[in-house]
């Protein structure tokens, strides 16, 4: 059998244990983050009262609570939990501790990227969902961190002669929507936004990083003690010309659990207008507008 495992859950949960401690480094990028993201609330008329964060970090809790919304928060590491300030439990997200129609709302802030079986993940949250409920998360995809991805690699090809996988792999805006669609979610939607990140230095990006549980947790990650001089050589690189930029692109996904109620799309052949009638309504309007 095929071993689809990718990321080591257990240096994920360590990373973030550690991080709880100092997420307030990066808080202003979790909250514009959250922010952007539950925006996409105000866009329907629907009105939750049950929400389950997952991995908030402590941003994404005290909003829905702002917006009259009861919260449960889970996150892997049970300090990070903590940080909602409200009830909580420690969870995996690869298995959900959570039983059909608990939630009608589900919001997950840059917290899926780290779970080996990502459709599976999804799946267990569309089944926590009450039908017609919600479920909302951002996603770095490509091509964040891709300038640190190749200064690592040709620091290391240089010292070492070869190159190890240092940078978490992540998918592309393309693939979201599908992976909603897959865990069978109805109205699937991922679009994109942008957070644009300036630093001085390259080592206060690998510092945000370290403080906000995201340093390196990949299975085949090299376990030898790294180079002295690989870090240095690869954020001098990404800094030669001084302020840099390093844009975290997001995938912002949206998608219901299905719902008897909810619009669906026509069948093929089943349209009430042919194109040619509804080309031929839109010539005629314009002629008389003219």
């Amino acid at each position: 059998m095929e071993d689809n495992t990718i990321f080591d859950r257990r240096a994920v949960r360590i990373h973030r244990e550690r991080a709880a401690r100092t997420i307030g480094a990066v808080e202003p990028i979790l909250d514009e983050a959250a922010e952007r993201l539950l925006e996409r609330l105000d866009d329907t008329t629907r009105r939750f009262t049950r929400a389950l964060d997952i991995g908030g970090r402590g941003v994404v809790a005290p909003r829905l609570r702002a917006r009259g919304i009861d919260v449960i928060s889970c996150d892997l590491s049970p300090a990070m939990a903590r940080l909602s300030g409200g009830p909580c439990v420690c969870a995996d997200e690869e298995a959900l501790p959570f039983g059909p129609n608990s939630f009608d709302l589900v919001i997950a802030n840059l917290s899926l990227h780290w779970v080996n079986d990502l459709p599976g993940a999804l799946v267990q949250i569309r089944h926590a969902l009450c039908p017609d409920g919600l479920f909302l998360a951002s996603m770095p995809v490509l091509p964040t961190l891709a300038p640190l991805r190749a200064t690592l690699m040709e620091a290391e090809v240089e010292l070492r002669g070869g190159a190890s996988a240092r940078v978490s792999p992540f998918p592309e805006l393309r693939d979201c929507a599908g992976l909603l669609q897959r865990a069978r979610f109805a109205l699937p939607v991922a679009d994109a936004e942008t957070l644009m990140l300036e630093y001085q230095t390259g080592l206060a990006l690998l510092r945000d990083l370290r403080a906000a549980g995201e340093t390196n947790a990949l299975v085949v990650r090299d376990r030898r003690s790294v180079p002295h001089a690989l870090f240095p050589t690869a954020v001098m690189r990404l800094q030669s010309d001084g302020t840099f930029a390093m844009p975290l692109h997001l995938a912002m996904m949206t998608g219901w659990a299905p719902s008897a109620d909810q619009p669906r799309p026509l069948a093929p052949g089943a349209f009430t207008v042919s194109l040619e009638d509804a080309l031929s309504a839109g010539n005629s309007e314009r002629k008389n507008s003219e």
